[in-house]
Parts: C-alpha cells; sequence; structure tokens
C-alpha cells in the first residue's frame, strides 16, 4: 500500500477542478471514435484515395492555424472556461451533424469544421491547467490529464472500430453524446480562471512567468529556446501523427478487410499502456528535466515506429505499439509543463496557440508527405524515413536540453554571485 501511496503522490493534492477534468477526459475519450478512425472513414467509407486522404488531412491541419491563434486571443481575453464551452460545445454538435449525413465530401465538410472548433479550444484547456497549478506539481496536473484522456481512450477506439463497418450513425452519435457530457462538466463544475494571472502572488509575478507586455512575437524573440523547441517537436509530432495515418494503413494493407478492427484494439493497447505506466513514469522521472526526458521519449519513437520499417506480423505491430507508447507518455507529459514552466502567465492563451502551431506542422504535414511517398517506397519504406525524422529530432533535443542546462546553471552561479 506504501508503493501505491508513494506511487500516486504526483497527482495528490491537487485542485479540485484538476480532478474534475480528468474525470471529463475520460467521458469524452470514452467516445473518441471519429478522430483515431478518420483515415479509413476518408478511404474506405468515402472513397479517397490516400494522397487525397493526405491532402484533406493536411487541409484539416493547416485550417486549424487560424482558429488556434484565434483561440489563443480569446483565451487571454474573455477568459478560458469561455472558449472552452463556445468552441468544444460547436464542434461537438458538429459531429453530432455527421451522424445524418451519408459518407460524402460534405461529411469531410463538417469533420473538418468540428477541428477548427476544437483547434480553438485547445489552447484554452493547456491556460486552464498552467492557471490552476505552480512548477511543483504541474508535471502532476498534466500527467493526470493526460492520463484520463487514455482511460477513455483505452475503451473508444475498441468500441469505434465495431461500430465502423456497419453501424456509422453510432459510430458519430457516441462522439456526440460523450462530448456533450464532457462540456457539461466543465458548465457545472470548473470556473472561470482568467483571473488568476493577474493575483499578486509569487508563481505568476516571478521567473519566467512573470508577466510582460507586448506582442506574442516580442515574447518568443525574447525567449529563443521555446522557438528552437517548438521547430524539433514538429520533428516528433510528424513521426507520432503516422499513428493515426500510416499504421492504419498498414494494418489494413497486411489484413485486408480487418484494418479499423484490429487498430482498434491496437489503440485499446495504446490506451492500457498509457494506464499501467502513466503513473510509474510520472514518479519516476519527477527530478527530471522535461527536455531530458523527452529526449528518452525520442528514443523509443525511434526504435518503436522504426522497426515498422522492417516487420508487418501482428505481434511485431503489438511490440512496436508499446515501445513507441511509452515514449509517447513520456513526451507528452513533458511538453505542456515545459510550455507552462517557461511562459509569461499573462500570454499563456497566446503561446499555447502559436507554439502548438508550430509543433503542429508536423501532424499537418505528416499525413501529406507520407501519403505522397507511399506510391514511390511503399509503406514500409515510409516507415524507415520516418525512422530517420524520429533520429534528426531526437539528436537536436537532445543539443537543445545541454545548451538549456549550460544556461541555466551559469543563471545560477550568476544569481549566487549578485
Amino acid at each position: 500500500m506504501k508503493r501505491i501511496h508513494d506511487l500516486l503522490s504526483p497527482y495528490r493534492g491537487l485542485p479540485r477542478e484538476i480532478y474534475i477534468i480528468f474525470f471529463a477526459r475520460i467521458v469524452n475519450a470514452m467516445g473518441a471514435f471519429v478522430w483515431p478512425m478518420m483515415t479509413l472513414l476518408l478511404t474506405k467509407k468515402i472513397g479517397l484515395s490516400t494522397t487525397e486522404a493526405g491532402f484533406w488531412l493536411a487541409v484539416s491541419g493547416v485550417m486549424t492555424i487560424p482558429a488556434s491563434l484565434i483561440g489563443g486571443k480569446l483565451t487571454d481575453t474573455i477568459g478560458r472556461r469561455t472558449v472552452i464551452l463556445l468552441c468544444e460545445g460547436t464542434a461537438v454538435l458538429l459531429f453530432g451533424a455527421c451522424a445524418f449525413v451519408p459518407p460524402s465530401m460534405p461529411m469531410v465538410y463538417l469533420l473538418m469544421s468540428a477541428g477548427v472548433f476544437f483547434g480553438m479550444a485547445e489552447p484554452a484547456h493547456n491556460s486552464l491547467i498552467a492557471d490552476l497549478t505552480t512548477p511543483e506539481n504541474r508535471d502532476g496536473a498534466y500527467s493526470l490529464s493526460y492520463l484520463g484522456f487514455n482511460i477513455g481512450f483505452a475503451i473508444g477506439p475498441l468500441i469505434g472500430g465495431l461500430l465502423f463497418e456497419n453501424h456509422l450513425r453510432w459510430f458519430f452519435l457516441g462522439d456526440f453524446i460523450t462530448g456533450f457530457i464532457a462540456v457539461l462538466m466543465v458548465f457545472f463544475f470548473v470556473g472561470e480562471t482568467i483571473h488568476k494571472t493577474y493575483e499578486d502572488s509569487e508563481t505568476v509575478h516571478t521567473g519566467q512567468e512573470a508577466r510582460e507586455t507586448g506582442s506574442i512575437l516580442k515574447i518568443l524573440i525574447r525567449r529563443p529556446l521555446l522557438i528552437w523547441f517548438a521547430l524539433f517537436a514538429l520533428g516528433y509530432n510528424f513521426v507520432y501523427a503516422q499513428w493515426g495515418f500510416l499504421l492504419p494503413m498498414h494494418m489494413e494493407a497486411v489484413n485486408p478487410g480487418l484494418g479499423a478492427n484490429l487498430y482498434g484494439k491496437l489503440a485499446a493497447l495504446n490506451g492500457l499502456v498509457v494506464i499501467i505506466f502513466t503513473p510509474l513514469i510520472t514518479k519516476g522521472f519527477q527530478d527530471s528535466r522535461n527536455i531530458s526526458k523527452i529526449v528518452l521519449g525520442g528514443i523509443a519513437y525511434v526504435i518503436g515506429f522504426g522497426m515498422l520499417g522492417f516487420v508487418d506480423t501482428l505481434p511485431a505491430f503489438a511490440v512496436s505499439c508499446v515501445i513507441f507508447t511509452l515514449g509517447e507518455i513520456i513526451v507528452t507529459i513533458s511538453f505542456m509543463p515545459f510550455l507552462a514552466n517557461h511562459t509569461p502567465a499573462s500570454h499563456r492563451g497566446r503561446m499555447n496557440a502559436v507554439l502548438p502551431i508550430l509543433m503542429g506542422l508536423g501532424f499537418t504535414f505528416g499525413p501529406l508527405i507520407t501519403g505522397t511517398l507511399i506510391p514511390l517506397t511503399g509503406i514500409q519504406g515510409a516507415w524507415k524515413i520516418v525512422g530517420v525524422v524520429a533520429i534528426v529530432a531526437t539528436i537536436s533535443m537532445q543539443v537543445l536540453d545541454q545548451v538549456e542546462h549550460k544556461s541555466s546553471e551559469a543563471q545560477k552561479k550568476a544569481e549566487e554571485i549578485a
């Protein structure tokens, strides 16, 4: 019991709202049928080619860029909770509308619109958690939010895989119902937090989180470390984007007619690994620097995704999934705390829009690039290229970690002398 108590220590003593967000994430992810199956939805149900599917996924990603910028600005002006309720509520309604539209291009447009509104809400979610936490408990809070999503995600895609072939209407309605419940939980149990960025507290007004004036561009110029971090993270996201694009096509190619069902089971395995190992990794690496942890996650990406360029059996898919999921855990629970700890409280919404846009270009163009490569290299050839990208991104992040560490040590020495 003591070991379990110690293992859960990063999650104890968090603000009440963090636990509400945790349960809302579980509910929302239990109905996460659509996004994990998007590639198969575009190709098998709507009839697009792999290149066309990659194009429309890229277009959808590009559309989220202005949406995220608008959402970030609104987050810093009208409030986090307000943006979540308005934007996420609209996205959920659009999912519901898809249940009554036949598989066609209008369905694609509805899904792309839903993606835009979800993109507008994302800066508000990340800013909300940052407002409610301090650097001391922030890793645990983001980890708990991530864990909540994956508890639900261990169930959602599995059900979605069963509904996909013959019950497409319920495929969309399930996502609508759970998403609506999650929005209601925020409405009733989570208050607005933007006022916390003005409070005269040590957390807000000292160090990297001190309020600043000026545009987001000026803030980034003063903090080039964040720009380099986002550029290298772009490579990580390019690699991870293949989990939802290249991998389901690979499974369908190896197992014709069973790709959606098997991918749903693999997604459930992904969620199970996250549930088991997120507390272990959070506790085990709680004293490590965030970028150092991200480097370890990159190594897991190199092995987990890169091996798919050489194997194509079901056991190999499962092994790959376990390895890259361990990397996913390390990377995900480290990304947002790093950004929050290096962002002025006055610019959280905008920073949580601009940098994820830059990092998200990997998600945006990943499907487009690999979708174009497949006819030239084959699926396994595309995986080899993905592995090379993972190697480059990981080495680059390691160099950045060393630079940041030296800079931090030099700053500490200067403060001691002063």
